[in-house]
């Protein structure tokens, strides 16, 4: 799995273009805002997007995933429809975060735990991991040993759980169950910042050994 990433908007969230080397298809995942930056890395690398992916619905991540989709003639798939509460807000988001004015929008499909996604030959394992927001997800391909996990897991850090319908508990919970049941070597891509790995996190990670609450 081939992977561009593209800090977006002001709060430097990762979007990622990700790409099947055998195909040549393509997904955009968490497209957040700054849809020019987007749509010049997809003509520059002349890429082949077939969807869109979601890990959540948080304002930073989904904001330009709308405008990207009637573009680009792709579906908008994810994340799990517990979420669908935070789409709902997206006017209220767009006040909250300090956005542009943002008219509410949904996924094309909704995605549930274990659930398979293709982008060209690569199959991503869909996580369900609530706690961050309550229908997070992650994707997992298990061949290239990456995960893709939005704002659950960061590098020695994890999610904010002070937003509505947030829970500390069973944050770490989806992160010790869907998480740290991968191979340490896996890669984790997390919404903001760098990249670890979930050996580095497992080990170092204060939040989710007690350290830290």
């Amino acid at each position: 799995m081939h992977v561009i990433t593209i800090p977006v908007t002001p709060f430097m969230q990762n979007s990622r273009l990700i790409t099947c080397p055998d195909t040549g298809k393509s997904a955009i995942v968490d497209p957040g805002g700054d849809v020019d930056k987007i749509l010049k890395c997809i003509e520059d690398e002349q890429l082949n997007v077939e969807r869109i992916l979601l890990t959540h619905g948080h304002l930073d991540h989904v904001g330009v995933a709308d405008e990207l989709k009637h573009v680009l003639g792709v579906e908008i798939v994810g994340p799990h429809q517990d979420e669908k509460f935070w789409f709902d807000a997206l006017p209220m988001q767009s006040q909250m975060f300090g956005f542009a004015p943002k008219v509410t929008f949904y996924p094309d499909r909704w995605l549930s735990h274990k659930e398979s996604v293709s982008v060209g030959k690569l199959q991503l394992e869909v996580r369900h991991c609530p706690g961050h927001t309550p229908g997070h997800v992650v994707f997992y391909h298990v061949n290239s040993s990456k995960v893709l996990v939005g704002d659950v897991l960061f590098k020695g850090s994890v999610g904010r759980t002070d937003f509505p319908k947030g829970d500390a508990s069973q944050l770490k919970q989806s992160i010790l169950e869907q998480l740290f049941t991968l191979p340490d070597e896996t890669t984790v891509l997390s919404g903001h910042g760098e990249n670890t790995t979930i050996g580095y996190e497992k080990y170092n990670n204060p939040f989710v050994s007690g350290q830290f609450g």
